[in-house]
């Protein structure tokens, strides 16, 4: 997708010969939850929880979870719980947050610094680890932004959907785990971990002081009463699959898929010149930065559209991501490793000589 973030490859006349743009990923065994399921498949015989006690209990000992149709639902649900406030969001991000809070009258500000926290915002977004750039933010930066929250009354959301997608012996640090006192909505989700995108299974855990948040619960809570609830057999799934870590685990370790998949991108990014990007750490993204200058690049669309025109390559350009510049675009590193080598290869050629018109 060029005017966006997810994956509309049919709209194009072009054959997508590699397609850059999706984030969907199935070759992924899973035998385990597919016996676990079968296990309990009498379960559909009764009405799903409309508030989720049983898993609830199995997520959080003090926080009230609400399960989604998807992890997009959930940011839908607490745009609309909010409507009306003054939001800001970390860029670059997932463009979803922006456009479910501007459908819902929310005033947005994008946050490229975080010294620039306008004083009438009431609520911050981010996505860690982040989508597009894969970085995985350190606790020194989520602390800062929990201070900020802390000292102008801010509540805090929290996408932690690719916190389980984290290489190189790093930790994924939750940040609602950093405080008791700030109140922190948390999003997660099965899509990107488990590769289940077609079973729509999302939550938040809503932490923080009680009487901060409860309000915000009951506000929720009403909102889910007003669709259906997560199904009986999506609320069974979550915690089985949380207890299976290793099927993440086992895709970003040395010689797991996402592991290997981003080592073959780098090796071939790094051939390119007039190209420069920081490697990511967790999720399955990288978001490398054009020299605007050498390819006289001024539309990262427009750039876009001629790779596309002469590679039949699909990406996404920073503009789909709220970045300000038009200077970066985001490689999803699902294919398999020989394809996004040869892929990033045409790439380069494309870029050698390149110059916007």
């Amino acid at each position: 997708m060029i005017e966006g973030h997810g994956d509309d490859s049919y709209k194009y006349r072009y054959p997508i010969r590699s397609n850059f743009s999706s984030n969907v990923y199935n070759k992924v065994n899973l035998d385990g939850l597919r016996a676990h399921l079968c296990g309990r498949i009498s379960a559909i015989s009764a009405y799903p929880e409309p508030e989720p006690y049983t898993l609830e209990a199995r997520l959080a000992d003090r926080h009230a979870v609400c399960v989604t149709n998807g992890a997009t639902e959930a940011i839908y649900l607490i745009a609309q719980t909010f409507r009306g406030t003054n939001t800001a969001i970390l860029m670059p991000t997932f463009s979803e947050y922006a456009d479910a809070c501007r459908m819902h009258g929310h005033k947005v500000t994008s946050l490229y610094t975080l010294d620039a926290v306008p004083e009438d915002v009431h609520m911050v977004w981010l996505c860690n680890p982040n989508n597009p750039t894969g970085v995985l933010y350190p606790k020194e930066i989520l602390l800062e932004i929990i201070q900020i929250a802390r000292e102008s009354g801010l509540l805090i959301f929290a996408d932690e959907i690719y916190d389980r997608l984290v290489m190189d012996g790093k930790q994924h640090i939750s940040l609602a785990s950093l405080t008791e006192d700030v109140p922190v909505i948390t999003l997660n989700g099965l899509s990107k971990s488990h590769c289940l995108c077609g079973y729509r299974c999302g939550w938040m855990v809503i932490s923080g002081p009680r009487e901060l948040t409860e309000d915000y619960r009951q506000g929720i809570i009403q909102l889910t009463s007003l669709r259906l609830c997560a199904n009986t057999m999506a609320q069974i799934v979550i915690p089985a699959a949380l207890d299976d870590m290793e099927t993440p685990a086992s895709m970003v370790r040395p010689g797991g898929r996402i592991y290997e998949q981003r080592e073959a991108t780098v090796r071939e990014l790094e051939k390119i010149d007039g190209l420069s990007f920081v490697k990511n750490d967790a999720a399955f993204y990288v978001f490398p930065k054009l020299d605007v200058k050498k390819f006289n690049i001024t539309n990262d669309k427009q750039c876009a559209h001629d790779l596309l025109d002469v590679t039949n390559i699909l990406l996404v350009p920073g503009s789909g991501f709220d970045w300000k510049d038009p200077d970066h675009f985001r490689i999803v590193m699902l294919p398999q490793a020989d394809i996004l080598s040869d892929a990033i290869r045409r790439m380069g050629t494309f870029l050698d000589g390149y110059k916007q018109k």
